[in-house]
């Protein structure tokens, strides 16, 4: 048994972060099983979920000592791959149900949290230096959609990145599985978004409205099908559930969607999460900045998966 005592900085983080970075050796698999069978105490409490602490807490952990200082134990896959890194950028591709920055509600290991973890393996991470700086998201993606996340390791590179987004020359591109086949084949998508930030729901429609935004949405039909067909999509502006909602209102929601999708559909082909992916990024900037070396570049993954059943 290790008791660790809670200092000051990590005081209302969550236990995961606080063990994680002291035993950098630890892997995610082997906290979240000594977290299901309840081999740490907190304050003298088995705990069976992530927690957050508090300074002067007291944290025992009934785990065996080689597999917190990771000797003889073979290392277990982390729950995301890395699509590309150099010294600026670090190009994630997460798995659907991994948040990717916290909110006052979120309990779960963050797709931030994961990314320092890694940088801390590395050597290039030290959250106890004042001058160290933690990986940074450049834009969001839903916590149920997989795909690419762009972080950057220096605020020089969170600069650029984020002025790029903002001009729009950093194009996005999914993949998804929506009910039915779109007609035409390829198509681009207008119409006007609204967002109900008390429902936590958008809304789409033809006419403008106070408070709506301009969205902007480009489709084509990679594999076509009867019930289910596979879509190429591009993002060309970036609003909150933009490609979810949108193609329910031209009637083909995404599979697994809850919020806009049809809950038949989601039982009947078993999906857990939507079917949506953010498969690809390109690069399309101008000159300048300490990025300039990746204009014209183009980043994807293979590694899709849609927990749908079409059996």
């Amino acid at each position: 048994m290790v008791s660790l005592t809670v200092p000051e900085k990590y005081n209302n983080k969550k236990l995961d972060r606080f063990l994680l970075e002291h035993f950098t050796q630890l892997s995610y698999n082997a906290l979240y099983k000594a977290l299901r069978t309840k081999d740490i105490r907190v304050n003298g409490v088995r705990i069976n979920k992530n927690v957050v602490v508090k300074t002067g807490d007291r944290i025992d952990t009934y785990i065996k000592d080689e597999i917190l200082r990771g000797i003889g134990v073979k290392k277990e896959p982390r729950p995301f791959d890395i699509v590309y890194e150099d010294k600026h950028l670090l190009l994630i591709n997460k798995m659907p149900g991994i948040p990717v920055h916290p909110d006052k509600d979120c309990k779960e290991t963050t797709l931030v949290e994961l990314a320092s973890h890694y940088l801390i393996e590395k050597g290039e991470y030290t959250p106890e230096n004042p001058g160290s700086f933690a990986p940074a998201l450049c834009h969001r993606l839903d916590r149920n959609t997989g795909g690419i996340v762009i972080m950057a390791k220096n605020p020089e590179a969170l600069d650029v990145m984020l002025d790029r987004i903002k001009k729009r020359q950093v194009k996005k591109f999914y993949q998804c599985l929506v009910i039915g086949c779109p007609e035409p084949s390829q198509a681009e998508l207008r119409h006007y978004l609204f967002k109900d930030a008390g429902k936590s729901l958008v809304y789409v429609s033809d006419k403008r409205r106070p408070g709506a935004a301009e969205i902007i949405t480009l489709y084509k039909v990679l594999e076509a099908g009867e019930e289910i067909s596979r879509l190429e999509v591009e993002l060309v502006t970036g609003k909150t559930h933009q490609i979810r909602a949108h193609l329910a209102y031209i009637g083909h929601p995404i599979v697994g969607d809850g919020k806009y999708g049809f809950n038949r559909f989601n039982r009947k082909f078993k999906a857990r999460h939507q079917a949506l992916w953010a498969y690809k990024v390109v690069f399309d900037f101008e000159s300048g900045g300490v990025l300039d070396y990746l204009r014209g570049k183009a980043f994807e993954t293979e590694n899709i998966q849609f927990d749908v059943c079409t059996d």
